[in-house]
């Protein structure tokens, strides 16, 4: 059972005394390891879907305590939205996590990131390659008109250890695919360009395996009914731990794709400042 606020269910007031502070609206925890929350947004922050930024709260020595985390909501949306995981012992995390709305967040609304569709050449087919909390990023992109008109074929993994930790993605999809205002935005028909692949390494679920080894060993090809990864075709963007980011440029450069940043775009790109 999931614990989920939002400012009309608590006596909070808004307070924003902090240095570049924003209020916390909304707060639910899925595990206890993840949990999302959503803040006001600064009138003058503009950001591309993708990108990410520094928040964090005022640490015991009075000092900011401040991390990178990417922006879930997409560039048009009003409040900003994080997915976060919770360290019990973490300098940031162990207090993040006990979060309430109304609650003041520092943000430094300085937005970066190569996880944007800049960094990209044109494609045909868009492969998004999370795991864990590193699926924030693409919680962007997916609600972003932008990709649909770029793509004909969306694709969104995403492995975690629980079936538990994949609800956030499970239940962004089915969102994105029953969105009104995206279809009007987008046109009628762009939710079936979407393709889902969940996986679990630790819990049964209907597909077991680290993402990485079911690309090498073909399994997601077949799955999907694709023949492959090609660099002439297929653009790619990974967001994960440090050993999934290895693994998956050493496949995608093993395909013929390239590494591409924002001022030189390319086949794909990784996330290297991804914490979590």
């Amino acid at each position: 059972m999931t614990e989920h606020m939002t400012v009309s269910d608590t006596a909070a007031t808004p307070v924003k005394t902090l240095p570049d502070a924003q209020t916390v609206t909304e707060v639910e925890h899925y595990t206890d390891r993840l949990f999302r929350f959503r803040v006001t947004r600064p009138a003058s922050l503009r950001f591309r879907s993708g990108e990410f930024v520094m928040i964090g709260l005022m640490g015991d020595t009075g000092k900011p305590l401040l991390r990178a985390y990417s922006i879930a909501s997409p560039a048009w949306d009003d409040e900003l939205e994080f997915y976060s995981i919770k360290v019990q012992d973490g300098p940031l995390t162990s207090k993040l996590q006990h979060i309430q709305p109304g609650d003041p967040l520092i943000l430094r609304p300085k937005p970066v990131g190569t996880l944007v569709h800049d960094a990209l050449l044109p494609g045909k087919r868009l492969w998004f390659f999370a795991t864990g909390t590193g699926i924030a990023p693409f919680a962007s992109l997916l609600r972003e008109p932008e990709t649909y008109e770029r793509y004909d074929k969306v694709i969104l993994t995403h492995t975690c250890r629980d079936v538990a930790e994949l609800r956030y993605g499970a239940e962004l999809v089915e969102s994105i695919r029953n969105d009104e205002m995206l279809a009007e935005l987008i046109g009628e028909g762009f939710a079936d360009k979407i393709v889902y692949y969940p996986t679990t390494t630790r819990e049964e679920s209907p597909k077991m395996g680290r993402i990485t080894d079911l690309l090498r060993d073909g399994t997601v090809f077949r799955d999907l009914g694709i023949d492959g990864i090609s660099g002439d075709e297929d653009r790619a963007m990974v967001c994960g731990s440090l050993g999934l980011n290895t693994d998956m440029k050493a496949i995608l450069e093993g395909y013929g794709l390239r590494e591409g940043a924002n001022s030189e775009p390319a086949e794909y790109v990784v996330e290297k400042a991804f914490v979590g």
